[in-house]
């Protein structure tokens, strides 16, 4: 719940302080490496503390993190204030809708697609989305301008933030269970496997804007969607026995794809939108994003449950392919949906 307050009003503040558009987007950048350093570390510090102190060890972690940020923002001017009434209706409505759909999702694999709890949370789920669209519509000031929406500037990063992140870490829990239950590695080691990510990560982070100096962020979006998916496509053929340096060099492209997309999308987004609505703009974008990685995880897990429990070689595979398909759909929604630039 603090994250999701913390990483759009941060976003916001960003797109506040910067009206150079070249210097928003390098701005925007550095913002975007924070959290590929901290998506990077995680594993490892996540991985680390469960082997030592137990699991609910990891949630420790935010404490000094948080005093940290807390004593640093006594030195942040603060914000233009821009009173609204709560929109309560939209709050609840949406709300109802991601939690139908989360639950649909997570128990359909274990109690099946056509259980009376599954075929209840997704008529919720339809039904509150419905449900916020009216309320939405309706209010003189709704929490989603739904005009928003309907600009094609906004909808499509949008739309590939939600594939990104989907995409990225369904392909991160996939690896992390073949890592530990195919390959019999502790949390600690599967963690390590991952940080050479970390620094590609943060580079292509940083060439993002640059490179989109070049040749426009929407080309720069499509090449990183198009790399992300022949990495995935490349891991299809990993089995138990596959070199773990051959799985570690498949890494790379993935991570870089991924990387060099989401600074372009963040970029354009906080272009298309005026300042005053740059908050709801980054709670979108990082709700959608939240969501995509959240779903992608459960229906991934129900793809590699074994029928005895165990880990599914075909399933990963079927992950995979899933994750490759849907960033290829999502580079044509880019190529041929958002103006160029």
């Amino acid at each position: 719940g603090a994250a999701a307050v913390v990483m759009p009003a941060s976003l916001a503040l960003v797109r506040q302080a910067y009206e150079d558009a070249r210097a928003r987007a390098r701005a925007i950048a550095l913002w975007t490496v924070g959290g590929s350093v901290a998506m990077a570390a995680g594993p490892v510090l996540g991985g680390l503390l469960t082997d030592v102190a137990g699991w609910r060890s990891v949630f420790l972690l935010n404490l000094p993190v948080g005093a940290v940020v807390l004593g640093l923002l006594v030195r942040v001017e603060r914000s233009p204030r821009r009173p609204a009434a709560l929109d309560a209706a939209g709050q609840l409505t949406a709300v109802l809708a991601l939690a139908g759909l989360a639950f649909a999702v997570i128990e359909g694999g274990h109690l099946g697609w056509t259980a009376a709890p599954v075929l209840a949370a997704g008529a919720l789920a339809v039904a509150s989305g419905w449900a916020f669209y009216a309320a939405e519509a309706r209010q003189a000031r709704p929490m989603v301008p739904l005009g928003m929406l309907t600009d094609r500037r906004v909808a499509v990063p949008l739309a590939v933030g939600f594939a990104v992140n989907a995409a990225f870490y369904g392909g991160i829990f996939l690896l992390g269970l073949y890592y530990q239950q195919l390959r019999g590695m502790s949390g600690t080691e599967a963690g390590l496997m991952f940080v050479p990510m970390s620094a590609v990560v943060t580079a292509s982070n940083l060439v993002s804007p640059r490179l989109a100096e070049r040749i426009g962020r929407r080309q720069v979006i499509v090449v990183g969607q198009l790399v992300f998916a022949g990495a995935m496509a490349a891991m299809l053929p990993l089995a138990a026995h596959t070199p773990v340096w051959l799985v570690l060099v498949l890494l790379l492209p993935l991570s870089t794809g991924g990387a060099l997309a989401v600074p372009a999308v963040t970029a354009l987004l906080m272009d298309a939108v005026p300042a005053e609505r740059a908050g709801t703009a980054s709670g979108l974008l990082n709700a959608l994003r939240q969501t995509g990685g959240a779903l992608a995880v459960a229906l991934f897990g129900s793809l590699l449950a074994g029928g005895d429990g165990g880990f599914s070689l075909p399933g990963m595979r079927i992950g995979l392919l899933a994750v490759a398909v849907v960033v290829l759909a999502t580079a044509a929604v880019t190529r041929f949906l958002l103006p160029r630039d």
